[in-house]
């Protein structure tokens, strides 16, 4: 299996038979249920974009470990060029989707073990750093698409993961056998894991004593005997079956088509293991992952953003609007708030810096500063966005209404806004932004590479309060 092209793709999609459920019913073709196709298409972009000419600076990369030409998904940051460019492809991708395209966290989870294998291996003598290298000679090779798999069901979340009186509420290993280990649990919405090839199972948090089983960091094929994927319901997404005006955008969808991952008694040959006990490693590898895909969001939500910007211009032109100065000044305060998430994602790269395996690393507390803005910017521009479009956004007729033979003029007549832009068209345009500015987009926004209080700890942990204190007094002249 090479992938190079969306049909290398597509075909290798429908020759693995994975087991998933939608809305309680098995689904036979993921390449051809309408709920999965704009997920397909949205992925499928990474794989087009790396052929053109034009964006194969920042699509592909050369990789450190064969010297070939890679597609950059697959690739270990090997300097701070290398990590300044994720975040521009990042926002070259979303303007291309508006939309998630659900390779970055496969992307960044390797990049994190890269740099905690090796680490492993350098205290207790392991070989987890060469089964990696192996690995990732197949991914660049194949580049095949590799959901990554942290967030746990967790239960309840006031107790440890071997504490739980459902064991099972944590990923965990239920037995070791000669051969390799037998894992059971779940990945809770896991983005893009319903068209990905194989899943990356990583530890939720730091673990404990106690917790060794929980420890575990293994590399599956989606397709493996005891997997079972249940697709995570969206806002509104039974407009994806209609792919009409209604759906906003309806050839790429919104956010990354998440499911629930569930493991049964799954076997995992031992080239496969990366992590098995080593429980004092969970805590650098989670935080190493965290800071990578925080590092992320300014460059993709940055560019989503610039396509809600583009579309409430235009909403407001249509409804003749764009000229008053109230609504220029909203447009100017979202590009102002676009800009500050790219800059902060762009600041984390900048400053990034070698770590002893040899891969880069973005500057943590920055990328958890570019996370945490997200969390709240993302909303104040669909605010904007909602106050330039106006109620409009959520009283819109249906499409169907407007090509009714009976109801169609209707429409037509009142939704109509200036000379020389027909309904139809800001009726396309209003169903953007709504698609763009509501429910499951904005709680991905929240919650996606972490919730904001994630993010405020590790200020404190990285904030350096107590030198910031001798700072002050320093300036002050106080000598104790």
């Amino acid at each position: 299996m090479k992938i190079r092209t969306k049909e290398d793709y597509i075909k290798s999609l429908k020759e693995q038979k994975t087991l998933i459920y939608y809305n309680g019913k098995k689904v036979e073709d993921r390449t051809t249920h309408p709920a999965f196709i704009p997920h397909i298409n949205s992925a499928a972009k990474t794989y087009e974009l790396a052929l053109m000419p034009e964006h194969e600076d920042l699509m592909t990369a050369t990789s450190s470990i064969t010297g070939h030409k890679i597609n950059r998904f697959t690739h270990i940051h090997s300097s701070v060029e290398d990590l300044i460019k994720k975040v521009q492809m990042l926002r070259l991708i979303a303007h291309e989707t508006a939309s998630c395209f659900q390779r970055c966290v496969g992307f960044d989870a390797v990049n994190a073990l890269y740099m905690t294998t090796f680490e492993m291996d350098e205290k207790h003598g392991t070989k987890y750093f060469q089964r990696l290298l192996k690995y990732l000679e197949r991914l660049q090779d194949e580049n095949f698409m590799l959901v990554g798999g942290m967030t746990d069901p967790k239960g309840d979340r006031s107790k440890r993961p071997s504490q739980q009186a459902d064991p099972d509420l944590y990923t965990r290993i239920v037995e070791k056998r000669e051969d390799g280990v037998l894992i059971t649990g779940a990945k809770a919405h896991q983005t893009g894991s319903v068209n990905s090839h194989e899943i990356m199972i990583m530890p939720t948090q730091a673990m404990a004593e106690g917790d060794e089983a929980y420890a575990i960091v293994a590399a599956i094929p989606l397709d493996a005997p005891g997997i079972t994927m249940i697709f995570g319901r969206q806002t509104n997404e039974e407009r994806k079956f209609e792919c009409g005006i209604d759906a906003g955008n309806c050839e790429f969808g919104m956010v990354g088509g998440e499911a629930l991952v569930v493991f049964e008694d799954v076997f995992v040959p031992w080239e496969r293991v990366f992590m098995c006990g080593e429980a004092e490693f969970c805590g650098p590898l989670v935080e190493r992952f965290a800071t990578l895909h925080r590092q992320n969001y300014g460059g993709c939500k940055g560019g989503v953003s610039d396509v809600v910007i583009g579309a409430s211009a235009l909403a407001a032109q249509y409804q003749g609007t764009l000229g008053a100065s109230h609504i220029k000044d909203k447009l100017v305060e979202m590009l102002h708030l676009a800009e500050t998430v790219y800059a902060g994602s762009v600041a984390c790269s900048a400053l990034g810096s070698k770590t002893r395996s040899g891969a880069y690393y973005p500057d943590p507390l920055l990328a958890n500063c570019t996370k945490h803005n997200i969390t709240r910017v993302i909303y104040e521009i669909s605010r904007l966005a909602h106050d330039i479009g106006g109620g409009i956004l959520a009283t819109l007729p249906f499409d169907s209404d407007l090509r009714s033979p009976e109801i169609g003029k209707y429409v037509e007549k009142y939704m109509k806004g200036v000379e020389g832009v027909s309904t139809e068209t800001r009726m396309k345009i209003l169903r953007l932004l709504e698609n763009m500015t509501g429910g499951t987009a904005l709680i991905e926004s929240m919650h996606g590479a972490g919730s904001p209080q994630s993010q405020r700890v590790m200020y404190q942990r990285l904030g350096k309060l107590g030198e910031k204190m001798k700072i002050a007094k320093k300036i002050a002249k106080i000598e104790n």
